[in-house]
């Protein structure tokens, strides 16, 4: 542990009063309390004086358009699991068609969080009238 106060009458000096609390950011905290800095960051005020934190690791995010939210430490898919179709955005699951000739869709895994990012799009050969 840090010491704050050292006596350097003897021959080897001697620690007489240890620091049991930690600075951060402007605030202090006692030794092995446990705070939230952010959403995603928490800390920990060590014996030793100093501060060890941890940030959360989001997993990979099944949709292309993820939102994050306040309070929240990783981003949210609010309209469901889905891929880009050239520059619209399609849900997964179902065939879409963008246009009278391509028909697209999203290859998806249900529950292991891997969406290819780009649909698989099919062009069919259009009859001229």
């Amino acid at each position: 542990p840090r010491c704050i106060h050292v006596d350097t009458s003897q021959c080897c000096p001697q620690c007489k009063e240890r620091k049991n609390y930690c600075e951060f950011r402007g605030k202090t905290y006692q030794t092995l309390e446990e705070f939230v800095v952010s959403p995603c960051e928490r800390c920990r005020c060590e014996a030793n004086g100093e501060v060890l934190c941890t940030v959360s690791a989001c997993p990979q995010t099944e949709c292309v358009d993820p939102v994050y939210e306040p309070d929240q430490c990783c981003p949210i898919c609010k309209n469901g699991p889905n891929c880009f179709a050239e520059t619209a955005v399609i849900p997964a699951g179902r065939e879409v068609k963008t246009d009278e000739c391509t028909i697209c869709h999203c290859t998806y895994e249900e529950g292991t969080w891997r969406i290819e990012r780009q649909a698989m799009c099919t062009r069919h050969e259009c009859r001229q009238m």
